[in-house]
């Protein structure tokens, strides 16, 4: 599926401000866009876990969270991009699920930090 055609179905069913619908716009298209620096940020920062072999709640909050802190045209701050990282984890991941995620996240902070996309 086009990842633009799933965003519009999905936003056909919520009540999503405009706002919303915008943000949610411009971070699938920036992890789609940049997946390949995505992936290999990843892979740069946990190396003992190989990205195709990640469960795929933790692959896809460690790409969004990374695009979002590297990102230049937004201001949330990395310490909540992190935080909110990390409840997605608890609440989807498994029991270490958090831990990793804010350890990736954590370690990749101070170089990618709105400097990269």
């Amino acid at each position: 599926h086009e990842p633009g055609h799933v965003v519009d179905e999905r936003l056909a069913t919520e009540d999503l401000s405009e706002v919303g619908a915008a943000f949610l716009r411009w971070l699938v298209s920036g992890v789609v866009t940049n997946l390949d620096d995505l992936n290999g940020l990843i892979t740069h920062y946990a190396p003992e876990w190989p990205v195709n072999q990640l469960a795929i709640i933790d692959r896809n909050i460690l790409r969004i969270s990374l695009f979002e802190i590297g990102a230049k045209d937004i201001d949330t701050p990395p310490k909540v991009v992190i935080n909110e990282a990390v409840e997605l984890a608890k609440t989807f991941g498994s029991d270490s699920s958090p831990r990793f995620v804010n350890g990736v996240l954590g370690s990749a902070l101070r170089d990618i930090y709105r400097n990269r996309y």
